[in-house]
């Protein structure tokens, strides 16, 4: 019988075809008609990996430009600390910034399963041998296993699992997406003052992606005015960027903590699971590794187990990129001169610490 996966995103699509890749059976219902753009994303080295096992590497290479370095500056440019990404990832895991777009059609590239859109799954059932799911069309079916890949308001969730999970960001309340002219930076570089942090990351050679955020959860308002008002007094490469921005986006900052992550055979992939804030890019990092796992299962294991087995496999990864995610967070809310003063010291070591765990290889059945 058909596994369906619920969402054709990210975590959807990577599923998808490690499912294809182990000859398991899949279907993917999306509800928006055509595959979604999206600005950019950041992917660090596990991500790479992580594709690089779906049998992308090649195609990955060839898309957005890669991140070798980090930079870590004051309001007022001074640097506090860098890291040297191509040195600590290593060649074959180099960090890369690429066009979401770009990434989905790489996922989508070949991929030989039914892909049912625009249609909405509206509920999901846990029946003995499978789940019953029910489309926005008046229709319902029958699957053998269900993976809701439906993002931060998931229906898999909230109907077959159970619960919201939903918390608002410890580290912001909400965030800034956007392109801009790349107005000379060369490298992954953020800039942190009391009122907000920015991030531009060059994603070619014309254009950088920037996301901007406050600090302490503090609010982000959705008029762009908060933007100027709080970066006014920033560096040169990001004034120019607030006069050159492209493809605006506002939305809050919200992550995912539930209990479990499964019920009968129904689970929970990426941000529909475990969505975190973006402080270590991890979002599309952890679902494809949910889903390259998931599939390993499928293909050999009784389903009735699959859902305990997976949340066996995955949880104490998720939980080390929380509590790095929540460490970071209590960092950023400490008062600007005594953030400062402490970062050159402890950043390059935190970096190491969170990443260290990330680039081993995560466990596999």
């Amino acid at each position: 019988m058909d596994v369906l996966v619920v969402g054709g995103g990210i975590a959807g699509l990577a599923l998808a075809r490690a499912l294809r890749r182990r000859d398991v059976p899949v279907t993917v219902a999306e509800r928006s008609p055509a595959a979604g753009g999206g600005l950019a994303i950041n992917l660090p080295g596990n991500a790479v990996a992580a594709f690089a096992a779906l049998g992308l590497a090649d195609g990955l290479q060839k898309l957005g430009r890669p991140t070798g370095r980090r930079e870590y500056r004051t309001r007022k440019d001074r640097l506090l600390f860098a890291v040297d990404e191509d040195a600590f990832w290593g060649p074959e895991a180099r960090p890369r910034c690429v066009r979401r777009s770009d990434l989905l059609a790489l996922l989508a590239d070949g991929l030989d399963v039914p892909v049912r859109r625009p249609v909405e799954v509206t509920a999901v059932r846990p029946v003995a041998g499978g789940a019953e799911v029910s489309f926005g069309d008046d229709t319902r079916q029958h699957f053998g296993f269900v993976a809701g890949a439906d993002g931060v308001r998931s229906v898999v969730r909230t109907g077959a699992i159970g619960g919201d999970g939903i918390r608002e960001s410890l580290l912001s309340a909400a965030s800034w997406r956007f392109m801009a002219p790349n107005p000379g930076v060369g490298c992954w570089t953020v800039w942190s003052g009391s009122g907000g942090a920015i991030l531009l990351i060059p994603v070619d050679d014309d254009q950088v992606y920037g996301y901007a955020s406050a600090t302490g959860g503090r609010a982000v308002s959705s008029d762009v005015s908060w933007l100027h008002d709080t970066f006014r007094s920033y560096p040169r490469p990001v004034r120019e960027v607030l006069d050159g921005l492209t493809d605006l986006y506002h939305s809050p900052i919200e992550e995912v903590r539930t209990g479990t992550w499964s019920a009968g055979r129904c689970v929970l992939v990426g941000d529909a699971a475990h969505a975190t804030a973006p402080v270590w890019a991890q979002g599309a990092a952890l679902a494809v590794e949910d889903g390259l796992v998931l599939a390993d299962l499928l293909a050999g294991a009784d389903w009735d187990t699959v859902g305990a087995a997976y949340e066996g496999l995955r949880r104490e990864r998720v939980a080390h990129v929380r509590a790095a995610t929540d460490r970071f967070a209590r960092a950023a809310a400490l008062p600007v001169w005594l953030r400062d003063l402490v970062l050159p010291v402890i950043g390059p070591k935190t970096y190491r610490e969170t990443y260290a765990t990330l680039r081993h290889p995560f466990p596999t059945p």
